[in-house]
């Protein structure tokens, strides 16, 4: 069985190892020099590579089209990726929220063992070689075409190129077009877990600023959309930081609908009424209002809190007025920002939509409509929230993928 893997990220590696691996020849187009070069990046280089959470909180982290992901999940789990990574020597650990990183801290460490994996197998590389078009004759796919007008004949093809993020990784929607090509529906591409814009400057005079365990809520027309508890960062363009980049998936689709606000409560731990009584309790004090604010947030904040609240940097606590105290009660509990726009899809770390799942069999990750063609991995409209899942998927849907495009074809 001749099996034609076109993309060597997470999933294209995964899905050339195994199907190596299960006794097929195994031939993989990577377009740049070297393989995984998103995956050497993520995470800021150290690779959140999957989360310990229950199969259940995996469905949900990516929403109603989660449940296309049970069968990958149930075949290739978290348990399994770490037991595998083990074995090709990278060390796992588990950090806060459940996320799973090598132990090395070194996404490229991940991304060479699973190189030398699928080598090991037996898959061939060719890299700097660009797909261009499927070949397909009866119904069936018999090879690919690449950029040098070469045909390169399989028996099966799994398409694993990647979204449209970080499109310098070589991410540039390649396989959109392939599939497209060939009749497959293709749900519109747009950014997820993607920085926000914001309408506001202040945010942008507080950049590189980051807050922890702080609450932030999405609000459409002032009503409550979703919300997230813990870090974000204030940038030069406006709000960004993992509760802010897993809300944008909320914000997207909001987007032009009416007015889209986040309201950030610095304060989450303490109902207002107890803010309010550590207030009364802390203003019996002479000291300045601009000393005192450190201790309620980051310095930086200051002048922004002076700004909202309206109380002068050098009024005594003792003269802060019951006006003045609920304005800042108000900044500290509802301090809004508005959001004009995302990032561009280019800066996303994941993108949303792609090849329509009720094309795909999910127990296979075959296409409905071609025989013996493939998809895994960030070219199939799956998207989920920070925190391992989406690198998980892609390991899954390429180990099922892999081991699919491998076996014969039954007789009918």
């Amino acid at each position: 069985m001749r099996v034609l893997v076109v993309g060597a990220g997470p999933a294209g590696l995964m899905a050339a190892g195994r199907a190596a691996q299960c006794g097929a020849l195994v031939t993989v187009l990577e377009r740049n020099p070297k393989t995984a070069v998103k995956l050497r990046i993520t995470g800021k280089g150290r690779c959140n590579l999957t989360n310990d959470a229950p199969l259940e909180s995996f469905i949900e982290a990516f929403g109603p089209n989660g449940v296309f992901l049970y069968g990958a999940l149930s075949r290739f789990s978290p348990a399994d990726l770490r037991e595998f990574l083990a074995k090709v020597g990278v060390a796992t650990v588990v950090e806060r929220g459940g996320r799973v990183f090598p132990a090395s801290g070194s996404a490229v460490d991940v991304a060479e063992a699973l190189e030398r994996w699928a080598l090991k197998q037996g898959a061939q590389f060719i890299k700097r070689c660009r797909a261009r078009n499927l070949v397909v004759r009866d119904g069936g796919v018999v090879g690919v075409v690449t950029g040098e007008q070469r045909l390169i004949p399989a028996d099966r093809v799994v398409i694993a190129t990647g979204g449209l993020s970080y499109p310098q990784t070589g991410s540039t929607g390649d396989g959109y077009k392939m599939a497209r090509d060939v009749g497959h529906t293709v749900i519109p591409c747009r950014p997820s877990l993607v920085p926000l814009e914001t309408a506001e400057d202040w945010p942008k005079q507080l950049q590189g600023v980051s807050l922890r365990n702080v609450k932030a809520t999405v609000l459409l027309d002032e009503k409550p959309q979703a919300s997230e508890f813990g870090e974000m960062l204030f940038t030069h363009f406006g709000i960004s930081g993992p509760i802010i980049l897993t809300l944008s998936r909320c914000v997207v689709p909001l987007l032009g609908q009416g007015r889209v606000e986040i309201s950030i409560n610095l304060k989450p731990a303490l109902s207002e009424e107890k803010l309010d009584a550590r207030l009364v309790r802390d203003f019996r004090s002479k000291k300045h209002f601009k000393n005192y604010l450190p201790e309620l947030t980051v310095r930086a904040l200051g002048p922004i809190l002076i700004q909202k609240s309206g109380i002068p940097e050098h009024q005594p606590l003792n003269l802060i007025t019951v006006e003045q105290r609920r304005r800042l009660i108000k900044a500290l509990t509802d301090l809004r920002v508005t959001i004009l726009r995302t990032r561009p899809i280019e800066e996303a770390i994941i993108t949303a939509g792609g090849v329509c799942l009720k094309e795909v069999d999910p127990r296979t990750m075959e296409s409905k409509l071609v025989k013996g063609l493939y998809f895994a991995g960030e070219v199939l409209d799956l998207d989920a929230k920070t925190g391992g899942y989406n690198l998980q998927a892609a390991f899954s849907t390429g180990w099922v993928a892999g081991e699919s495009a491998s076996k014969p074809t039954p007789v009918e």
